[in-house]
C-alpha cells in the first residue's frame, strides 16, 4: 500500500445497534444486543469507550429492537461523546441501508462504523488510531480492520477475506477457507453510499462495489478480539478476559 496520507482520527462514527441479536437468544430475550454485559460492561459502552478513547467526538447510534431501553441507557451515560439517535424503529434497515439512513447525522467524511457484538483491545497501535493511519482517500473508499483467523477468538467462521501485498481485499470463496476475518471497525466514505437510499440492504453490497474499484482494503489489528455474537460466546469470551 502506497503511504497513507491521514494519522487524526474521523471526528464522527456510527454505532450500529439496531439488530434483532436473535444468535444471541435467551439474552436477548428481555435486552437489546448492545446491552448485553460481558465482564461487567455492556457491549455498547465496550464499543463507544473504544471509539472515544481513538479519538472519536461524536457517535450516531441507531435503534430498532428495544429501542427505548437503547435510548435510556445512552442518555445515562456519563459525557464524554455527542451522542445521536438514527430512529430506525419502523423498519429495520440491515447495516448498509443504516448507514445510509443516518449519513445527514455523521458529521464526518471519512467516518468510521463499528459493530455492537465485538470487544477490541488494543495493541501497539490503537484501533481507531491503525485505520486512521492507513487511510489514503485517493486509494480506498472502505478499510476494514481485520483479524487473522488463527487471532479471531470465539470466531466460528471460515473467514471473510484474503488480502494482497497492497492490503486490497479479496473475497473468501465459497467451500474455501480464507486467512482474514473482519473484526466489525471500519472507516468509510460517504462517496461510497452515493446513489444509495435508505432501504434493508447490506454493507457486503457497498463492499463487493468497492472491491470491484479496487478500493477496498484492509489493515491487520494489533491487539486481540473477541466475536461476541452468541450467548455460548459471551461466556467463553467472560473466561478469556479473566486471563488479561
Amino acid at each position: 500500500m502506497s503511504g497513507s496520507v491521514r494519522s487524526e482520527a474521523p471526528s464522527a462514527a456510527m454505532v450500529l445497534a439496531a439488530g434483532l441479536g436473535r444468535r444471541m437468544r435467551p439474552l436477548t430475550a428481555t435486552r437489546p444486543k448492545p446491552l448485553v454485559q460481558v465482564a461487567g460492561r455492556t457491549l455498547l459502552d465496550r464499543a463507544l469507550d473504544t471509539l472515544r478513547a481513538g479519538g472519536v467526538r461524536q457517535a450516531v447510534v441507531n435503534v430498532h429492537y428495544m429501542a427505548d431501553r437503547l435510548e435510556a441507557h445512552l442518555a445515562a451515560r456519563p459525557s464524554g461523546l455527542d451522542i445521536r439517535i438514527s430512529d430506525e424503529r419502523a423498519e429495520l434497515l440491515e447495516t448498509g441501508g443504516g448507514i445510509t439512513r443516518a449519513l445527514p447525522l455523521i458529521d464526518a467524511d471519512p467516518f468510521l462504523a463499528i459493530n455492537a457484538d465485538n470487544i477490541w483491545i488494543d495493541g501497539p497501535v490503537g484501533a481507531v488510531e491503525l485505520l486512521a493511519g492507513r487511510w489514503n482517500p485517493d486509494e480506498m473508499d472502505a478499510l476494514l480492520l481485520m483479524i487473522p483467523l488463527a487471532r479471531a477468538n470465539c470466531h466460528q467462521g471460515q473467514g471473510d477475506f484474503h488480502m494482497d501485498p497492497a492490503g486490497r481485499l479479496i473475497r473468501r470463496r465459497p467451500g474455501r477457507v480464507a486467512p482474514f476475518v473482519f473484526t466489525g471497525l471500519q472507516m468509510l466514505s460517504k462517496r461510497l453510499f452515493e446513489g444509495e437510499t435508505p432501504t434493508p440492504f447490506s454493507m457486503n453490497r457497498l463492499w463487493d462495489k468497492a472491491a470491484a474499484e479496487g478500493r477496498l482494503y484492509g489493515v491487520v489489528h494489533q491487539g486481540l478480539w473477541f466475536d461476541v455474537g452468541t450467548a455460548a460466546a459471551v461466556k467463553q469470551t467472560e473466561m478469556l478476559l479473566e486471563w488479561l
